[in-house]
């Protein structure tokens, strides 16, 4: 939030803000997503808030936003900032790697993504469902409750916290989810005047890549119980190019897909990696989990 404030004022001095406090139902639930609307959860209310003029703006980690269904009718995201470390970290208090955890360490996550592909890489480790914004993980692994944790690096750095990562894992070895880094600005879509304002945010490789990772997601029509994770990425020639892949829970099943689309529409190329994790047997993995 403090960001996008920074950088619209950057650009228009003059200009005053007003941050809208608005508490989702994912903030205060702490079970499984899948019992509350699942990514949903953290958007139900910021939407409301936005249609009925509580707020003007809403700023969005993308990763959180639904692909599978399409923005309240009369909003749209005017810009998307550009892309934060899309990575995951990982906290010991022992300053150990993931390499370097001692067999049976528990593992504080909830997200079945990272456990998929943990169970891949270490299958001898625990997990602790655990969720909450980094502060309350913070507590709890103090606490005691798990030995480690695995949270976003880019939520590290928004909160000046990084110096706790004592591993960063590349996303070629655990995959991020779609929209990983992102910050995206949603404003009703009759107010021209803010969207001109705003869309002088977005960064244009950002906007290309999370286009085609939202409409693979899109596609896949993949819930909140989904190990799906992906990401894009823009050469330095400009080249977009699509990574993915589906699990099974356990980590035991991994279908991949890997295209390139040069300089063509990104919504064409998230379409065609779905399609290619689909023609591999994506949809009855999906639809075997229970969500």
């Amino acid at each position: 939030m403090e960001r996008v404030r920074a950088e619209l004022t950057a650009r228009h001095p003059g200009l005053v803000t007003q941050v809208v406090p608005v508490k989702t139902t994912g903030d205060k639930w702490m079970g499984a997503l899948s019992q509350v609307e699942g990514k949903g959860a953290f958007t139900k209310e910021v939407d409301a808030a936005l249609l009925a003029g509580q707020a003007d703006l809403a700023v969005h980690c993308v990763k959180d936003v639904p692909a599978d269904r399409p923005l309240p009718a009369g909003t749209v995201f005017a810009a998307f900032l550009k892309r934060d470390d899309i990575r995951d970290a990982l906290i010991d208090p022992e300053g150990r790697t993931l390499d370097q955890l001692p067999a049976g360490t528990r593992i504080g996550t909830s997200s079945v993504r990272r456990r998929a592909q943990l169970a891949v890489l270490r299958p001898d480790l625990q997990y602790v469902p655990m969720r909450g914004n980094v502060g309350r993980r913070l507590e709890r692994l103090r606490a005691g409750d798990a030995d480690a944790l695995i949270l976003a690096a880019c939520g590290l750095d928004r909160l000046g916290h990084r110096a706790l990562a004592s591993d960063v894992l590349s996303p070629e070895l655990m995959m991020p989810p779609v929209g990983a880094g992102v910050l995206a600005l949603q404003c009703r879509e009759d107010d021209t005047t803010l969207i001109d304002t705003v869309s002088e945010l977005n960064d244009s490789a950002t906007h290309r890549e999370t286009t085609a990772e939202r409409m693979l997601l899109h596609v896949l029509q993949g819930h909140c119980n989904s190990p799906i994770a992906g990401y894009a990425r823009t050469g330095p020639d400009g080249n977009l190019s699509l990574r993915a892949c589906v699990f099974s829970p356990d980590g035991k099943t991994v279908l991949p897909a890997h295209e390139w689309a040069g300089r063509l529409d990104p919504a064409t190329l998230g379409t065609s990696v779905a399609v290619a994790l689909l023609r591999q047997g994506a949809r009855d993995l999906i639809d075997s989990i229970d969500h």
